[in-house]
């Protein structure tokens, strides 16, 4: 009985002890977005030709066992699985360089969503799993999780050039929803049409964010401009989409192979 305590304490101790180690920095994500990233645009030829801290980086994610993600804050979590969807498009993006378009990977729609290319607990999975299996599943209560997410082109709200971590991460979601609510070409307020004009986001997971147009349109309101936020309040608005731009959010375009 007694050893049996005793080697009970030992596999807490180790337990604890790589459940402890990980980086909740994230101070080698970190490195490759401060060097590649400007303005939410990425130097995917720079990052191909030196990507050994990228991979590095996915390398201590995919080691990172169920039991110990599992222990962990809330906060922790979500911010682990942010940056491993960030990370690993960057990824997925460098492995098929040069290209116009995230949607130029593979032949059939959606295939790059579909590679079996993230490494998690012991297991391949795919982005589309990732987002939607893991992330979505299990943090239904924080939409702002869309703003944080970016899957390599124009249209997604803007690679932010630090990664997500506990500390700070309620108020860098906030931060990406103003960006992304800012940008005229993704989202704005026609007051004199009465017309919202949002990114095709909010129509894909319309239920994320309310499942009701008024919902949604109430959702937006939190992270719109001021002006534009005080034009919705009297309501009577219709929602139209602008139109998503699959380019490659890339700094230095490049020609396709």
């Amino acid at each position: 009985m007694k050893r049996n305590f005793q080697i009970w304490l030992v596999a807490l101790a180790v337990s604890t002890l790589s459940a402890a180690a990980f980086d909740h920095t994230h101070a080698r994500f970190a490195t490759v977005l401060q060097t590649h990233v400007k303005e939410s645009r990425v130097n995917y030829a720079a990052l191909k030709a030196g990507r050994a801290e990228l991979d590095g980086y996915l390398d201590q994610l995919a080691a990172v066992p169920e039991a110990d993600f599992d222990r962990w804050p809330r906060a922790e979590r979500l911010a682990f699985l942010l940056n491993l969807y960030n990370a690993q498009t960057l990824a997925l993006i460098v492995d098929h360089y040069p290209l116009v378009s995230i949607r130029d990977i593979g032949v059939l729609p959606l295939a790059a969503w579909k590679k079996p290319v993230v490494r998690l607990f012991g297991q391949a999975t795919t982005l589309s799993a990732l987002e939607n299996e893991v992330i979505r599943r299990h943090y239904p209560e924080t939409p702002e999780i869309h703003f944080a997410l970016v899957c390599a082109a124009v249209g997604c709200p803007p690679l932010r050039g630090e990664p997500y971590t506990a500390a700070k991460l309620d108020g860098q979601l906030r931060d990406q929803g103003r960006q992304f609510l800012a940008d005229p070409t993704k989202n704005r307020v026609d007051a004199a049409a009465r017309v919202v004009w949002l990114s095709k986001i909010f129509d894909w997971y319309e239920k994320d964010f309310g499942a009701t147009p008024a919902a949604v349109l109430g959702f937006t309101r939190k992270y719109f401009p001021a002006e534009a936020a005080a034009a919705l309040q009297p309501g009577g608005f219709k929602i139209k989409y602008t139109t998503y731009d699959w380019k490659l959010n890339d700094a230095r375009p490049a020609s396709p192979k």
